[in-house]
């Protein structure tokens, strides 16, 4: 199984949507979630679920084909979950070969960890993330974290170790965890994970197709 996340960066680089596209397309993950997306992003895939156009937020800055979170996947999606916000987190259960997961793609912080509202959207969603693993046991946090673990690329020390202590309470291995300059992260439940081999690929690391490297967990 391969999940993979990547943040295009409202699409800034619009020049290049067709080289946008085609890492996406190469990466062939089973599980793909984009954030700071945009509908001009077609892939093929089966399913695409979306969090709302932002154009519904006001004052409006963004561009009525962006959004915020999309998740792409061939796997049967069974429903979606309610989250503490709609524009900016997005949960889906879809039944894999491994039995059923639910995937939670998010941004923490859509405007930065240096903003007023980082900590506000990391309690409400580390709340969500509690509340669900309770009820499911299996799940997958998949996006832009706006923190980097390894180093001291981008982080607040508020927001790792509430990160870091939440995913210990509920039993979530942060997999991605170890990469340098990282903000974008993928941490799947242990029970889930179990014995399996854990490999990580990024792209994009020039970033010259967006700001943040995309990455990808393979799970064998």
């Amino acid at each position: 199984m391969k999940i993979a996340t990547w943040n295009i960066e409202r699409l800034r680089h619009k020049s290049q949507l067709d080289s946008i596209i085609r890492n996406c397309d190469q990466v062939a993950a089973d599980v793909l979630v984009l954030t700071e997306t945009d509908s001009e992003v077609s892939l093929k895939y089966k399913y695409c679920i979306q969090t709302p156009q932002l154009i519904e937020i006001k004052p409006v800055y963004y561009k009525p084909t962006e959004n915020r979170v999309s998740i792409y996947t061939n796997y049967k999606f069974i429903r979606q979950h309610q989250t503490c916000d709609k524009y900016t987190t997005l949960c889906v259960e879809l039944e894999t070969e491994r039995g059923n997961l639910l995937v939670y793609g998010t941004i923490i912080g859509a405007y930065g960890n240096r903003h007023k509202s980082f900590v506000e959207d990391l309690t409400r969603q580390l709340a969500d993330i509690e509340q669900l693993t309770a009820a499911h046991k299996r799940l997958c946090v998949c996006g832009d974290f706006n923190c980097s673990f390894s180093d001291n690329y981008y982080y607040t020390k508020v927001g790792r170790r509430a990160i870091e202590e939440s995913f210990t309470k509920t039993k979530l291995a942060l997999l991605t965890k170890n990469q340098p300059e990282c903000i974008d992260h993928i941490a799947l439940s242990e029970s889930f994970i179990s014995n399996s081999i854990i490999k990580i690929k990024e792209w994009n690391n020039d970033k010259m197709l967006s700001d943040h490297k995309g990455i990808l967990v393979d799970i064998k």
